[in-house]
């Protein structure tokens, strides 16, 4: 039985993305391969996003499970 294809982590994806994208800006491919490396730059979007998403509730779980770690804005010291 065939596996599928992993994932790439936030990092491989955002790095394939930025390739993609220098490709397509350059103007140097044909139609059919444009259209194949805007899909997959669509599919890389949506893992990238996956991955955001599931880091902010990652954040927010561990601020939830420890609420003495209250965050505060930050205020550089006075220098006068």
């Amino acid at each position: 039985m065939a596996k599928k294809a992993a994932k790439p982590d936030f990092e491989a994806a955002l790095a394939e993305l930025e390739q993609l994208v220098e490709k397509m800006e350059s103007g140097n491919q044909s139609l059919e391969e444009a259209l194949a490396a805007f899909q997959r730059g669509i599919e890389l979007t949506r893992t990238c996003q996956q991955g955001l998403k599931e880091a902010e509730q990652r954040v927010e779980k561990l601020m939830a499970d420890n609420a003495v770690a209250a965050t505060e804005p930050f205020e550089p010291p006075d220098e006068s």
